[in-house]
């Protein structure tokens, strides 16, 4: 037979609880991307020092649907930086086309990881999609 179940009031309304777990899953983040190997760190480092300059409210990584070529561009562009950083260090070094176009991929990936933690970060005031 079944039963009603009275629901406590903090459970009738799950927007708090939700918000903690989403606070978790940054956190995991986190943690797994101080695991990163140190080539990808110091890329991570790159990308956060850009996008401190594009965090601010009405930027484009906060649209509730970031434009697809915008995103693409800025990965480029940080794929650009990183390139001619490399030359400046070690310009004796030839590297291969093989090399970038996997770095870019990486690049883009770091990239989508950066904006997504800084959208859900909830130390902004800044409100969540």
């Amino acid at each position: 037979m079944y039963e009603r179940k009275i629901l406590p009031f903090y459970m009738t309304y799950p927007l708090p609880m939700y918000y903690q777990e989403e606070d978790s899953i940054i956190r995991d983040l986190e943690y797994l991307q101080q695991m990163y190997p140190s080539e990808a760190k110091r890329y991570q480092k790159i990308i956060a020092g850009i996008l401190d300059k594009l965090d601010y409210e009405g930027s484009m990584i906060y649209d509730e649907y970031p434009d697809k070529l915008q995103l693409y561009k800025l990965s480029n562009d940080i794929l650009e930086r990183i390139r001619r950083e490399e030359e400046k260090e070690h310009p004796d070094q030839d590297v291969s086309p093989e090399k970038w176009e996997w770095l870019g991929d990486l690049i883009q990936i770091l990239l989508f990881y950066e904006i997504y933690k800084r959208r859900h970060n909830s130390r902004r005031g800044i409100l969540r999609f």
